[in-house]
């Protein structure tokens, strides 16, 4: 008879081998980068109201230390002063981004996985991270301007623009390049995102499969991607932070002139103590985490649905 740990194994090696059927055709293709952009999409939309206070957080205090309001008082007062609705400022350019991000960075993960495994021969942990790497800066350097939106009318409870009003005002009185800002933390963000969100599930998967009777379902998936939820927080909220104050500086009369990522890190280290890149880290995690888990939940029901492999 055979043992659990011989099954376990056997089933991880059988899903090393099969075939990338998201390459088969055009139309698995399709299925295979639309089933992330939905994904990331649907928990966008159910986790935005977390990443406007999020926002509102990292921005508290720019240039100086002092107590800071927690996550609870600035809702209260955001509903309070702006009305409930203003929990969805930068909605439409974060679905839209969602589509298009959410579906080259998951999206663009096994291809440059299978890429890695053609060209050295193994998809081990530190070739799943640097696939997760390209992948998250690739999908971040073109999507960089809807980002930039996001953030620009999250502070903007009165402005009656919109998304498209608001991205001729940057173009119009900063140039193009402004839709541009920020991006290098962006990239490192995003990389580092995709990095320890994918390759941390997809390992979590491996090991649970392979020491634990779970097999692919649900609680496999809410488990692992809990697991990546917390720590892709942990590794990316710095990174976070500084990327907000760098789409942000126009915005803010207080923060002035960052020259990039890292002078904007000392700057904040420098002026606001280290504790600061942490600024919004309990709203990072509570939009994170349960975003993550959604996102890789319904994406596998998804690929399921499809007839696509399991991540």
């Amino acid at each position: 008879m055979e043992s659990g740990s011989e099954k376990s194994s056997l089933s991880g090696s059988m899903k090393e081998n099969r075939s990338p059927n998201w390459a088969l055709s055009p139309s698995n293709a399709v299925y295979h980068f639309g089933a992330s952009g939905i994904s990331v999409a649907t928990a966008t939309a159910i986790t935005h109201p977390l990443d406007v206070l999020k926002v509102r957080l990292q921005m508290q205090l720019v240039g100086g230390r002092g107590p800071l309001n927690g996550m609870g008082q600035i809702f209260v007062e955001v509903v309070k002063k702006e009305g409930p609705k203003s929990l969805y400022l930068g909605l439409m350019p974060a679905l839209t981004r969602s589509v298009l991000y959410g579906g080259l960075r998951l999206g663009l993960y096994e291809p440059s996985k299978y890429v890695c495994k053609w060209a050295f021969g193994s998809t081990n942990l530190l070739l799943k991270i640097a696939s997760g790497v390209f992948s998250g800066a690739l999908a971040t350097a073109l999507t960089n301007p809807m980002e930039v939106l996001k953030v620009r009318l999250q502070m903007k409870s009165n402005s009656r623009r919109g998304a498209i009003g608001e991205m001729c005002k940057i173009i119009s009185e900063e140039g193009i390049k402004a839709l541009w800002k920020g991006v290098g933390p962006a990239m490192v963000r995003a990389g580092a995102l995709t990095a320890s969100q994918l390759a941390t599930y997809d390992e979590t998967k491996q090991i649970l499969m392979r020491w634990t009777p779970l097999e692919e379902g649900f609680h496999l998936h809410l488990i692992s991607s809990t697991v990546a939820g917390g720590l892709s927080t942990l590794i990316t909220a710095p990174m976070d932070m500084i990327k907000t104050r760098l789409m942000l500086q126009r915005e803010s009369k207080v923060a002035g002139s960052y020259k990039n990522g890292f002078h904007c890190a000392y700057q904040v280290i420098l002026t606001e103590g280290p504790r600061a890149l942490y600024k919004g880290g309990f709203a990072t995690f509570a939009r994170l985490g349960p975003q993550t888990t959604i996102t890789f939940i319904l994406l596998e029901k998804l690929r399921e649905f499809a007839g696509l492999n399991a991540i």
